[in-house]
């Protein structure tokens, strides 16, 4: 897997998954771009990538917005001339209830998970064209398929964001740009938070054994899937969905 000098961004890339997807794309030679709405943790992940040698570049960016979106893009082509993977993992989640949640929260949520992901994918695809390709992953979750109480807003939201990925494969199949995505389960972020709310976590034995896999999720199986699904090792594969969940979704549960 060769990532040398790949530009790549991460939306969301400051925190939780997002933060680990931009420094193991940083690890391996990649350009990396931070796109994230939180300045106090893109500028915190830049730094550190930065500091272990890697190239990164903050662009503060609200993804529901499209001028930013059209800013973050005009940027990285300024800055590194092209761009050749966009990671989708912006996202957010909502409180209350059906009854007692405002309409803006919904609205908040899929402008920002799945909105926010088409216009990155419109103002970045032909930029790839123009490149002779490139890849697009959207971070989805397994709360499209199955939900606790009171999700509905997330659980639409990526639900959507795996229907848009099939959808956008074909459409951009023909500029050789190929678009996947990744539904992750439970994934542990609580150390990867920007350094004033990072903390250990407080997992327990049970946490883990109700995984098939026998742990918790962490960020770095989130990002390796990242790599294989950018990686020319994964050149036949478009428009699917990879589930990175240890194995929670195909367990069945007899209460």
């Amino acid at each position: 897997m060769n990532f040398k000098d790949k530009v790549v961004i991460v939306t969301g890339g400051g925190q939780g998954i997002g933060r680990c997807i931009a420094q193991t794309f940083a690890s391996k030679g990649s350009k990396v771009v931070i796109a994230e709405i939180d300045d106090e943790a893109g500028l915190e992940n830049e730094e550190y990538i930065r500091k272990n040698g890697g190239e990164a570049l903050f662009v503060h960016t609200d993804v529901a917005l499209e001028e930013d979106v059209k800013n973050m893009v005009n940027k990285t082509i300024e800055t590194y001339g092209k761009i050749d993977i966009l990671i989708n993992n912006a996202g957010i989640g909502s409180g209350g209830t059906i009854y007692t949640r405002p309409m803006e929260e919904w609205d908040r949520v899929i402008n920002v998970n799945l909105k926010g992901a088409y216009m990155c994918a419109k103002y970045v695809a032909p930029h790839m064209r123009d490149n002779g390709g490139g890849v697009i992953i959207n971070i989805a979750s397994t709360r499209a398929f199955m939900s606790e109480p009171h999700t509905e807003p997330y659980s639409a939201s990526k639900g959507g964001l795996i229907a848009l990925t099939h959808s956008l494969a074909i459409s951009l199949a023909y500029d050789k740009i190929r678009v996947n995505s990744i539904s992750p389960g439970w994934i542990e972020v609580s150390e990867w938070k920007k350094s004033r709310e990072a903390k250990k976590p407080e997992l327990t034995e049970q946490d883990h054994l109700q995984h098939p896999a026998g742990r918790v999720g962490k960020p770095e199986d989130v990002a390796n899937a990242c790599l294989f699904l950018c990686s020319e090792e994964a050149s036949f594969i478009t428009g699917a969905n990879l589930i990175v969940d240890g194995g929670m979704t195909v367990k069945m549960i007899y209460l």
